[in-house]
């Protein structure tokens, strides 16, 4: 399909992406000059430029929920604008890391929640060595795992990520924003991007 709307082709334009990278839902939305897309791009757009979040900040969440979602139309294009907005290697590295480390964990401590079983207590014996001393600092490690553990629907892990970066020190307006972002992006990746 050709891209016809204005407002979708310069959502595609923003994010780098060539017509035949954007899936059947998304040409059915941008088929009309449709109200949605037009949301659409301004949330993203807005996300992108949260003031709590640096550009670098922001473009490897969105990374991060492109990962967990395998919306993998988006993934080179946002490992690209991280690179442009300072993320090096080792930031990516760890973004999917981070992704894979907190999709066992949330699929862990989630079943433990639903059981409420005192069996099931017991040490989880998960190694976790990359929440340690992770490159990209500590506390943005801490709020991608927050994100992701969102993404995910694990009350127990947002709870203990939430908390954690408030004993950092970590503002809730920055937590607050960082959630927006990764829900926003889960918008996107829902209408078949990948």
């Amino acid at each position: 399909m050709t891209i016809t709307n204005e407002t979708l082709q310069n959502l595609a334009n923003d994010l780098r992406l060539q017509d035949n990278q954007i899936g059947e839902h998304v040409h059915v939305l941008g088929s009309k000059e449709n109200r949605y897309i037009k949301d659409l791009r301004i949330n993203i757009s807005n996300a992108l430029n949260f003031p709590q979040l640096s550009k670098k900040e922001s473009y490897l969440l969105a990374l991060a929920v492109a990962i967990n979602d395998k919306a993998t139309t988006l993934i080179p294009t946002l490992k690209a604008l991280a690179f442009e907005n300072g993320a090096v290697e080792d930031d990516l590295i760890e973004t999917v890391s981070c992704v894979s480390l907190l999709n066992i964990n949330n699929v862990f401590y989630r079943f433990r929640h639903f059981t409420k079983k005192e069996a099931y207590n017991s040490p989880a014996g998960i190694k976790m060595s990359v929440m340690g001393n992770p490159v990209m600092g500590k506390e943005f490690f801490e709020l991608m795992s927050l994100a992701v553990s969102a993404l995910n629907g694990c009350e127990m892990c947002v709870a203990s990520h939430e908390a954690s970066l408030i004993k950092m020190g970590m503002s809730e307006a920055k937590i607050y924003e960082a959630i927006k972002l990764a829900a926003i992006f889960r918008g996107l990746t829902a209408i078949n991007f990948n």
